[in-house]
This record gives structure tokens, C-alpha cells and sequence, in this order.
């Protein structure tokens, strides 16, 4: 069973907690390169770093910037912020009222496989949302989380995009909760035209514990990784 250190920075700045996230994935590099370096086994840390962010969006490196519907002047009127950033995946929002969740974690420590690893992200989101009776699943081809897959009212509810170099991840998933969806109207969500968001609010028509959707969540991270958390 492998440690994992659990940090919930509250309301922070997009650019900041990105700062943030990098320090932690590039310590846990040097510690690797060093190992290698030296023939040492000294053990590399895994960290899971909850946030919410203040009104931005965010372009993946194989993102398209013409889904940003938004020119600066209009994006400084919304009091949202836009960065092109380092993780797979096109553009998305993060908002207050979502729950983001940045796993930095060395697979090296569990399994050395990035699409075992999305999928199983994606699961740990699927049955948070089975314990408020929302069934959810995969989309073929398009990573996240979905509602009504294959229906005209399929609708995405999680967005998901990582980052990793030798094995060590970043970035990582955003769950609409309580989120204002009006803020998807200006970009084409993922780069994909024609789907709808949605959030968990907007499915059961009423606000969620933040605190208890992001307990369940660590409930069954825990159980898929086989991980024990620490403060």
C-alpha cells in the first residue's frame, strides 16, 4: 500500500497552484534521476492536491486557441484569467463550485501505464457519482466522465488532462459540482463541438457538499490505488 500526502489549498490562483504542482513533480523527478544517478532505491513521495481555482480557462498543448470564444478584454469583463498550459487535451473551465484534483503521483510506485491510469481516474469519479445516484460512464475516445453517452443528451460533467515525464503525473480532473456552467458558453468544452456540460448540481437539482463529494472521492481513490493518505 503506497502513501499518499493530501493537501486541500481551498480557493488559489490558477498560475500559483500550477507553480505549485511543478515544484512537487519536479522534486519527485530529482529524486529519480538521482537514484539513478547513484544506484540508490531512496523512495519518491506521492502527493493528491485539492483546489478550487477563481474563474479561468485553460488550453492543453494540442489545443486549438479558436475554442476560447472569448478575446482579453472580454475574458477581464467575465473576471476570468487564460492560460496555454503543459497538460494533453484541449480547453477547458475551472471555476468556483468545481472540485479539481491534481494527483502527483510516480507510477513507478504503482503501474507503468498512462491510459490504465486515466481509466482509472475516470472510475474513481464514476462511482463518486454512483453514491448520489448519477449514472455516469466513458466515452469512447474522449477521456472524462460522462452522462448519457450515445444519446443526443450526452453531457460531460468531468474533464480530465495530465501531464507526465518519467512516470510522474500532473495536472488531473475537474468535477463540475456546484459549478456556474454559464462560463462553458464561451469555449467549445474539450474541443468538442456540440456536447453539452453539465454538473452535479444541475442533475439533482440542488448544491452538494463540497467537503462530502470530495470525502467520497479520496473513499474510492483509495480503494482503486490501494493508497493510504496523510496530511
Amino acid at each position: 500500500m503506497q502513501k499518499v500526502i493530501l493537501q486541500d489549498l481551498g480557493l488559489k490562483d490558477y498560475k500559483e497552484t500550477w507553480d505549485y504542482q511543478e515544484k512537487l513533480f519536479q522534486g519527485i523527478i530529482d529524486i529519480k534521476i538521482d537514484n539513478r544517478k547513484k544506484d540508490t532505491t531512496n523512495k519518491t513521495p506521492n502527493y493528491f492536491v485539492f483546489v478550487e481555482h477563481p474563474h479561468v480557462y485553460t488550453l492543453g498543448k494540442s489545443g486549438d486557441l479558436s475554442n476560447l470564444l472569448l478575446n482579453e478584454a472580454q475574458l477581464e469583463q467575465k473576471g476570468a484569467t487564460f492560460y496555454k498550459i503543459n497538460r494533453g487535451g484541449d480547453i477547458t473551465y475551472h471555476g468556483p463550485g468545481q472540485i479539481v484534483g491534481y494527483p502527483i503521483l510516480d507510477l513507478d510506485n504503482f503501474f507503468t501505464d498512462i491510459h490504465k491510469y486515466l481509466r482509472f481516474l475516470e472510475e474513481v469519479i464514476i462511482k463518486t457519482l454512483a453514491e448520489y445516484r448519477i449514472t455516469a460512464s466513458r466515452s469512447e475516445g474522449e477521456t472524462g466522465v460522462w452522462l448519457d453517452v450515445g444519446t443526443p443528451f450526452a453531457r460531460k460533467i468531468c474533464a480530465m488532462g495530465v501531464r507526465t515525464s518519467r512516470w510522474v503525473t500532473m495536472h488531473g480532473f475537474a468535477l463540475n459540482a456546484n459549478t456556474n456552467l454559464g462560463y462553458f458558453d464561451n469555449i467549445i468544452p474539450c474541443g468538442i463541438k456540440g456536447k453539452a456540460v453539465t454538473s452535479m448540481e444541475a442533475e439533482l437539482g440542488e448544491k452538494v457538499d463540497l467537503k462530502e463529494v470530495k470525502t467520497k472521492i479520496l473513499k474510492q481513490f483509495t480503494e482503486l490505488f490501494d493508497v493510504e493518505f496523510e496530511n
